[in-house]
């Protein structure tokens, strides 16, 4: 029954600015009533968030994770171990996306699509709600290791129904309903199809910086999974013409399937992991 109730409302949607300077977006209500800025950055931390970037408009994302700060020297805080994800967002329209990314965790080549189905408006809607829609090869699995490893075997997707409301100018909350499925899981007893509920919220502190926070609560986790819920904390910085967020999370891996499947760390032993996402408006 909940896998069902989590299938429809995740399927529900699908049925049915460009500026020099970040700092200049309206960061309450534009002239035609529309909630704008309810997140500045295309992710809340891991999560994605429900901003889109402008038509015509191509965003270059550099995401760096170093190591758990656990081992401390010894990796030197993390840095020996480091993944980096580079992803490439452009605007088809001020309402769909489409991206490409290659992280070297795991050597995972993504494409998806992000639309936005409802704009939160003053007096109108209470929420904007964004589908978000990915696929992904996995290019480290070896053949060596895993003899009888087909090519479907390496692919992976997600659907993720981003649902936000602006409370007031320093607020915005986010609920994510989120699907996905890899056609190839370490442990027989998880299912390959998984579900979670993602919670992220963004709180203003100054006219530059911000507080944001996600977790994603795994809601069919095999008793035999070692894995954990994904839980992030981070900040915001604008300056012009990017976004700068730093960030601490017990996930090291930056794509959905990743982050949501395969989060390692425990914060009660201070196993985390630091990183920053660097963005670029072209």
């Amino acid at each position: 029954m909940k896998k069902t109730l989590i299938s429809l409302i995740l399927c529900f949607p699908i049925i049915c600015l460009s500026q020099d300077d970040l700092l200049e977006e309206i960061d309450t209500e534009a002239e035609d009533n529309f909630v704008t800025a309810a997140f500045k950055g295309l992710k809340i931390v891991n999560f994605e968030s429900t901003k889109l970037v402008a038509k015509k408009e191509l965003t270059f994302v550099v995401a760096h994770r170093f190591g758990s700060l656990e081992n401390g020297i010894d990796t030197f805080f993390g840095l020996d171990d480091a993944v980096t994800r580079l992803n490439f967002i452009y605007g088809l329209s001020d309402a769909i996306n489409i991206s490409f990314s290659r992280s070297s965790f795991q050597k995972i080549y993504e494409s998806a699509i992000k639309y936005r189905l409802i704009k939160q408006k003053e007096n109108g809607s209470l929420f904007t709600v964004v589908g978000y829609n990915s696929i992904l090869i996995n290019t480290a699995l070896d053949k060596a290791n895993f003899p009888k490893l087909e090519f479907t075997d390496r692919i992976g997707y997600t659907t993720q129904v981003l649902i936000s409301r602006k409370i007031n100018s320093n607020l915005s909350l986010q609920l994510a309903p989120t699907y996905f499925h890899d056609n190839f899981v370490l442990d027989n007893n998880q299912d390959n199809s998984q579900f979670v509920l993602g919670l992220g919220g963004r709180y203003k502190l100054t006219k530059r910086w911000s507080i944001n926070t996600d977790y994603g609560w795994h809601l069919n986790r095999s008793s035999t999974n070692p894995f954990k819920n994904p839980f992030s904390i981070g900040f915001d910085l604008e300056t012009g013409g990017h976004v700068f967020q730093l960030h601490f999370t017990n996930a090291q891996a930056m794509n959905a399937n990743g982050f949501l499947g395969q989060a390692t760390g425990d914060w009660s032993d201070g196993d985390v992991y630091f990183g920053f996402n660097l963005s670029r408006r072209f």
